[in-house]
């Protein structure tokens, strides 16, 4: 997806009014000024706050399959390519959390005008370098075929979101705080879900 670095900005600045105010609470007046641009630059590169939302939908999905198959071409062991392509998730969505929030709110408000079809699309595509994989590893025997590939990364964003939405009561639970938050989603949460997802592929009914 080729955009320059002032289409970023905006894309950068709108992401953070829309995790903070909503969409609906988030004017383009407020982003051409958070984003110290001109309002006419959001209607010459995007034409409208809904289509800005559907480019910051791409954008933020982009480079994913990408990442995914460099790390399944490194052709590794099952289990240690399963883990790498777990921390890539968990790193990417934890980096993205703004996204993930505004996509959840949008994506069920049955009122919304906006075409999440480009979204879902990539998303489709996505699950099937995924699937591909597993499926790969179930042929070679080294995962059980009694797992619903469908419901996998339902698993991990799962897991992930339920800590981070809870995550003061974790950080109490856990004596963790906002600067140690980072590693520990990155080391021991990371950890507990690949180990999760590894006994869902490896366990035999």
């Amino acid at each position: 997806m080729d955009l320059n670095d002032k289409q970023i900005q905006i894309l950068e600045t709108a992401e953070k009014l829309f995790a903070e105010n909503g969409f609906d609470g988030t004017s383009v007046r407020q982003i051409s000024k958070a984003a110290d641009i001109n309002i006419a630059m959001i209607s010459y590169y995007f034409g409208s706050k809904e289509k800005l939302l559907d480019t910051l939908l791409l954008y933020r999905m982009s480079d994913f399959r990408m990442q995914l198959e460099s790390v399944i071409s490194k052709n590794k062991p099952h289990i240690e390519t399963l883990d790498a392509i777990i921390s890539l998730i968990v790193k990417r969505i934890h980096r993205n959390r703004r996204m993930h929030k505004i996509i959840n709110f949008e994506y069920s408000n049955g009122c919304r005008n906006i075409d999440f079809d480009n979204y879902l699309r990539q998303k489709r595509e996505n699950f099937k370098v995924i699937e591909a994989f597993v499926k790969k590893g179930q042929d070679d025997g080294a995962f059980t075929d009694n797992v619903n590939l469908q419901l996998l990364t339902t698993t991990i964003l799962g897991t992930y979101f339920h800590f981070y939405y809870n995550k003061k009561y974790y950080q109490d639970l856990l004596n963790i705080n906002d600067s140690t938050i980072d590693k520990y989603v990155h080391n021991e949460l990371t950890l507990h879900i690949q180990n999760t997802i590894k006994a869902l592929l490896t366990y035999e009914k």
